[in-house]
C-alpha cells in the first residue's frame, strides 16, 4: 500500500469512528453466558448489530440451563462473563453461597419481572379486588392474596410459589409484595437455607423457562419470573399475572453483566471493549421511544437466544403487558435498557439488595452503614462504566448528553414502592428498620426464634 493510500485509509476510519476497535485488547475472543430472558436482549444486540465486533472483540454466546451453572461458569472460567442477576455478584462477595470475587461494570435493564398465579387463585383473589369497570385496578395488593392464603392453610394446605435463585431480584420482589400485603414470605439462617422459616408461604427455586409447566402441574400456585414467561402463562391460558415490577418498585435494577475480579484485572482493555458494546446496545434498545423493539423482538425470538415466540416475547418487549387474556395494558416502561441511567451501575442498587438479605436472614448478623458502603464498592465499578461511556463519546458514538454520571454513586432517596417506604440507600441500617415484616437491622434468627 503507498503512503497516500495509507493516510487515505487512516482517514478513513477516523471519519467513521462506529468501526474503530478499542486498542489493546487482551482477549479477542470471548464466551459469555446468558439465561434465556428477553433481559438478556444487551448481549444479543451487541452481537447481532455488530457492535462487538466494532469494538474487536470476538463473541461466543452460550445459553445456561440455570443461574448456578451460570455462575459457577464464570467463577471456572468457562464464561468470561455473563447476563447475571444483580444480587449473584453481591452474594458471592460476602460469601453467601458461592464465594467468589465478581464484579460489574454494566447493570442490564430497569423492570422486567411480574408476579404470576394459576387461574384457580386469581378467581379466588378476584372478589377482593377493586374494580375499574369491569376490569381490576392496578397495582393488586398482596393483601388480596392473604385470604387464599389462608383458605389453603385452613385445609391444611401449603401455598407453593416460585422464584428463580434465592439472590434473585424476583425472590427479593416476590418477598416485599408479599410483605407489603401483610403476608410473611418467610426468613433464612445460617442453619436453614430454604427461607420458609415462619413464612405464611412456601417459597422455593424454579429455572425460568420451567415456570410455566410447574404451574401448569400444580406443583407451584403462583411465581415471580422475567419475561417472557409471563406472557407465556397467558398465552398458555394457565395463568394471570398480577403485578408487574415496575409496580413494587418503580424503576428497580434486575440484572448485571458479571465477570471475575481476576479477568477485569487481567483484561483491562477488554472490559472496557465489552462495556462500550453493552452501552451501544442498550441505547440502541431505547432509542427513538423504542423505535427498535420490533427488530429485537425478532432476534430475541431466535432459538440462539430466548427462543419463544415474537408474540410473546413482543407483548412486553413493544410498550404492552397482558394480565388476563385481552386485558393488554400501557407499560412503555416494562423494559428499559437504556433511558434513566438505566445501564449506570449504582452503589445504591447494590444497598439494597445487601438490605434485602439482611432483613430475610440471608446475611445472619448485624452490619453497620459503612459495610453496606464498601461491600456496594467492592462489587459495582461505575469507574470502567464512566471510562467506556466517555471512550463511545470520543469515538461518536454517543453524546454527552445520553449520560448522567452520578458524583457519589448513589440514587436520590426514593419512596417509588408499593408500601410508600423511603429508601435512602445511604442509610442501610434505618431503612431495614423501617420495614415492616422481617428482621430488623439488630436482630438475629436462633433456632427459628428472632433475638432482639
Amino acid at each position: 500500500m503507498t503512503r497516500i493510500a495509507s493516510l487515505l485509509a487512516t482517514t478513513a476510519l477516523l471519519a467513521f469512528p462506529a468501526f474503530a476497535e478499542t486498542p489493546g485488547i487482551e482477549k479477542p475472543e470471548l464466551t459469555l453466558g446468558f439465561i434465556k430472558l428477553t433481559d438478556m436482549a444487551p448481549l444479543a444486540v451487541a452481537k447481532e448489530k455488530g457492535f462487538f465486533e466494532d469494538e474487536g472483540l470476538s463473541v461466543t454466546l452460550v445459553a445456561q440451563s440455570n443461574w448456578k451453572v451460570l455462575l459457577d461458569g464464570v467463577v471456572s472460567g468457562e464464561l468470561d462473563g455473563a447476563h447475571m442477576l444483580a444480587g449473584q455478584p453481591i452474594a458471592a462477595s460476602i460469601g453467601y453461597g458461592t464465594r467468589a470475587k465478581l464484579v460489574t461494570p454494566f447493570s442490564m435493564d430497569l423492570n422486567g419481572n411480574a408476579i404470576t398465579v394459576s387461574n384457580a387463585v386469581w378467581e379466588a383473589m378476584k372478589p377482593g379486588l377493586k374494580m375499574e369497570g369491569d376490569k381490576p385496578a392496578h397495582p393488586i395488593s398482596a393483601s388480596a392474596l392473604k385470604p387464599v392464603i389462608e383458605a389453603y392453610a385452613a385445609e391444611g394446605k401449603p401455598f407453593n410459589l416460585g422464584m428463580v435463585f434465592p439472590v434473585s431480584t424476583h425472590n427479593y420482589e416476590l418477598r416485599y409484595w408479599l410483605a407489603a400485603g401483610g403476608i410473611n414470605p418467610g426468613l433464612y439462617s445460617p442453619d436453614d437455607v430454604s427461607g420458609q422459616i415462619g413464612g405464611d408461604v412456601l417459597i422455593s427455586v424454579t429455572p425460568p423457562p420451567q415456570m410455566p409447566a410447574t404451574l401448569e402441574a400444580g406443583t407451584i400456585d403462583g411465581y415471580a419470573v422475567g419475561e417472557p414467561w409471563n406472557q407465556a402463562a397467558v398465552a398458555k391460558g394457565i395463568g394471570v399475572p398480577v403485578i408487574t415490577d415496575n409496580d413494587i418498585w418503580k424503576n428497580n435494577p434486575e440484572k448485571v453483566f458479571g465477570l471475575t475480579a481476576e479477568f477485569v484485572e487481567a483484561n483491562p482493555q477488554t472490559t472496557l471493549a465489552l462495556t462500550k458494546a453493552l452501552i451501544r446496545a442498550a441505547i440502541w434498545l431505547d432509542e427513538n421511544d423504542n423505535a427498535n423493539r420490533a427488530e429485537a423482538v425478532q432476534i430475541l425470538s431466535s432459538p440462539d437466544y430466548v427462543g419463544a415466540d415474537a408474540a410473546v416475547i413482543g407483548n412486553s418487549m413493544t410498550g404492552t403487558f397482558e394480565y388476563e387474556a385481552g386485558d393488554k395494558r400501557p407499560a412503555p416502561d416494562f423494559n428499559v435498557f437504556f433511558r434513566y441511567n438505566a445501564t449506570f451501575p449504582y452503589y445504591s442498587d447494590a444497598v439494597w439488595y445487601l438490605t434485602q438479605m439482611r432483613r430475610w436472614g440471608q446475611i445472619g448478623e448485624a452490619k453497620p452503614d459503612a459495610w453496606f458502603d464498601e461491600t456496594a464498592k467492592s462489587v459495582y465499578k461505575p469507574d470502567i462504566y464512566k471510562a467506556a461511556a466517555e471512550a463511545l463519546i470520543a469515538d461518536g458514538n454517543a453524546t454527552a448528553d445520553q449520560f448522567d454520571f452520578d458524583a457519589d454513586g448513589y440514587r436520590e432517596p426514593s419512596a417509588d414502592f408499593i408500601d410508600g417506604v423511603s429508601y435512602d440507600g445511604t442509610k442501610p441500617n434505618a431503612y431495614i428498620d423501617s420495614l415492616t415484616i422481617g428482621l430488623k437491622a439488630a436482630q438475629t434468627l436462633t433456632g427459628g426464634e428472632i433475638v432482639n
